[in-house]
């Protein structure tokens, strides 16, 4: 073991063995700042190492560890695949067999003939024994790389876990700093695994046994502090005070009356809870979750009504301009009938347009205010705001989400979105959340036919596309992010209008309008503008744009690059088309063919539901890409969030400690370990 010079958690990475100024900008990119976070940077998966095997025993296909002699290693150069290798004959008493390392040379430099090494890899049958790519190391009492159970980090380019290994099991003696952040009662009723234990464990443990028990600790401990949280501002938010909106059924009735289409049953129940919700004296906070074209938005026009019919006012935060103009006509629409002023602000609102409107909201005469993030700035005042509706609330910083709650009494909260959420999922991220949910389509909504699009039927699907548009029929294109360096998209959606216009539809080269988040306000608008009333046939637009506007005689969704996103995105997608009385296709295009990535898209082609197909994401790629959810302030590494048992256990000792002790008083350790948590859930 190497000597560690004297380090604490806090210290930078810098002061580690090794770690240039390169390195610390690798580390820095995974959010590794501190040894602390060196030591909670936690391997995927583990391989099994430990067993040691002579090579007479090894057969073709078994993984295991071979301590042998290096008798010749040379490097060589393929001819036919243009490929350095380093090629070695390796034996012990029982036998020998061959190790090739492709495109890594400078292995043949690095071992010499008499050394003792350790080898962990697959055995393969090639006119004799073979390993390929192995992992090695020179024989020691404590190896890393082989002869034990092998952590594999998660790894980014330059980042390897060869490279992290050595770095990280020599630190493993100063887990002891960790603190316990559980309550000591907990951890020994329980029977989970000291933190700093777990710790050591969950990077090089002992047994597999004993890695079972190091995650076991974690997924608890992940899920109990989340439901902390989740427990501390549900209560902090029902001792504060808001208006209590009294249940009106005449106007209930009324608006239900007005409205030129019939409500779903999905919609009246939503309606429901939540005018049943805002009678209370404590703030609603509720989340309406539909799949896109479900009717959130007259939903909300309803609660709207009865918060302006009892006197008070509403506001509707949009991510984008037009979202906000899509929202404003909507509402403005269903609520003019009744008198209800409803006034639009848009960070491209003229000044004295926007003086004049910021008088009238806060002197009352503006009932709802629609708008992006220009309705949260501090000039903007209501004189007594009542509902604050939040739609894809996901796509707000924190801040911004608070800065809704003005003055002693808070408004009544309640937050749209159209990102399916797995049920399990809504106990714990959302879990201060009451959830309404809309599982119904209006009556007249078509169901759109999905289809898989290869690289060989990519000519039979423009085809298809044109004759579409030669029959009046309109186009969306959506166009992945192909580079890092390209965080919008623009680059890739640029390149896919050229194509277009040049090579696949230069007949409708005139036709073919661009969307992306670099443009102006005012030329966005004026390609919306221009795709809404027909001129324009095919919209290409990029995913980071919200292309929310309602185009009932859009009818195929043309998707680029389909791999690159989640199922739950891509469903979003597809509900932008079948609005209107034609027939509606999504077409998948992927140039990719391995099983897992088909079988996920395949997903989509056979279910329709927006919550099947997040349960499926989330088995399949897990949390990260569940569209738009990393921002709450917590990741989810060990835990799994569709292990209902886990999070119902944790849900129930959460709710018993703060019975026991309301203001963890007795457990600093877990209140400085929460501090992270408290912004997040200030609102959520």
């Amino acid at each position: 073991m190497p000597e560690v010079p004297r380090l604490s958690l806090d210290d930078p990475v810098t002061a580690i063995t090794g770690v240039d100024k390169a390195y610390r900008e690798r580390l820095d990119h995974v959010g590794v700042k501190t040894v602390r976070d060196l030591l909670l940077y936690f391997p995927r998966r583990h391989e099994d190492f430990a067993a040691v095997t002579p090579i007479v025993g090894v057969q073709p296909g078994m993984r295991t560890t071979v301590r042998a002699e290096i008798y010749h290693i040379e490097k060589i150069f393929t001819r036919r695949k243009h490929m350095q290798i380093a090629r070695a004959t390796v034996s012990d008493e029982s036998g020998t067999m061959t190790i090739v390392w492709f495109n890594q040379p400078y292995i043949a430099k690095q071992l010499h003939p008499g050394d003792q090494v350790l080898l962990a890899g697959t055995i393969e049958l090639n006119g004799g024994l073979v390993m390929k790519n192995p992992d090695y190391e020179r024989v020691s009492r404590d190896p890393t790389h082989a002869a034990r159970i092998v952590p594999i980090y998660p790894e980014t380019r330059g980042l390897t876990s060869r490279w992290l290994r050595p770095k990280i099991l020599p630190l493993l003696w100063i887990a002891d700093q960790f603190e316990e952040i559980l309550p000591a009662e907990l951890v020994k009723r329980k029977g989970l695994m000291a933190r700093s234990a777990a710790i050591r464990q969950v990077h090089f443990p002992g047994s597999m046994e004993s890695l079972d028990q190091a995650r076991d600790r974690f997924a608890f401990e992940e899920v109990f502090l989340n439901q902390v949280a989740v427990q501390q501002a549900k209560r902090a938010r029902k001792a504060h005070p808001a208006n209590s909106i009294p249940f009106d059924e005449a106007a209930a009735r009324a608006f239900v009356a007005a409205l030129p289409f019939k409500l779903t049953n999905a919609q009246r129940r939503a309606a429901w809870q939540i005018l049943t919700d805002m009678t209370r004296p404590q703030p609603m906070n509720r989340l309406l979750e539909g799949d896109v074209g479900s009717g959130k938005t007259v939903v909300a026009a309803m609660a709207m009504h009865h918060v302006a019919q009892a006197g008070f006012q509403s506001m509707l935060l949009a991510p984008t301009e037009i979202l906000a103009r899509q929202h404003a006509d909507v509402v403005e629409s269903l609520l003019r009938p009744f008198g209800i002023v409803v006034g639009m602000l848009l960070g491209s609102t003229p000044a004295a347009g926007r003086r004049s409107l910021l008088a009238s909201v806060a002197d009352g005469t503006v009932h709802v205010l629609v708008g992006t993030h220009a309705l949260i700035e501090e000039d903007v005042r209501f004189e007594q705001l009542g509902l604050a509706v939040i739609d894809e609330q996901h796509r707000f910083g924190v801040e911004q989400r608070l800065s809704v709650r003005q003055g002693e009494l808070w408004p009544h909260f309640l937050s749209m979105t159209a990102t399916p959420i797995p049920r399990t999922l809504g106990l714990t991220l959302f879990g201060d959340l009451d959830i309404s949910v809309l599982t119904e389509m209006p009556p007249g909504r078509l169901p759109v036919t999905t289809r898989l699009v290869s690289p060989d039927d990519r000519r039979a699907a423009y085809d298809f596309v044109r004759s579409q548009v030669i029959g009046g029929r309109q186009v969306f294109v959506i166009c992945p992010l192909i580079q890092e360096s390209d965080k919008l998209g623009v680059r890739s959606a640029i390149e896919e209008v050229e194509k277009l216009r040049t090579e696949v539809f230069p007949e409708l080269a005139e036709r073919i309008e661009l969307l992306h988040g670099r443009m102006k306000s005012a030329d966005k608008a004026a390609v919306m503008s221009r795709f809404q009333n027909g001129q324009a046939a095919i919209l290409v637009s990029t995913s980071v744009v919200e292309v929310g506007i309602d185009i009932p005689n859009a009818t195929v969704m043309m998707v680029e690059g389909a791999d690159r996103f989640g199922l739950a995105q891509l469903h979003q997608f597809r509900g932008r088309v079948g609005r209107g009385v034609h027939e509606s296709f999504c077409l998948l295009f992927t140039d990719v063919d391995d099983p897992e990535t088909m079988r996920r898209l395949h997903a989509l082609v056979t279910h329709k539901s927006g919550f099947d197909l997040a349960e499926i994401d989330l088995q399949l790629r897990g949390m990260g890409d569940l569209h738009g959810l990393r921002q709450h302030g917590h990741e989810f590494r060990m835990a799994s969030l569709l292990d209902a048992a886990l999070i119902s256990d944790a849900q129930a000792e959460a709710v018993r400690l703060l019975e026991r002790d309301p203001t963890l008083a007795g457990e600093p350790a877990l209140r400085r370990q929460l501090a992270a948590y408290r912004r997040v859930y200030a609102l959520d």
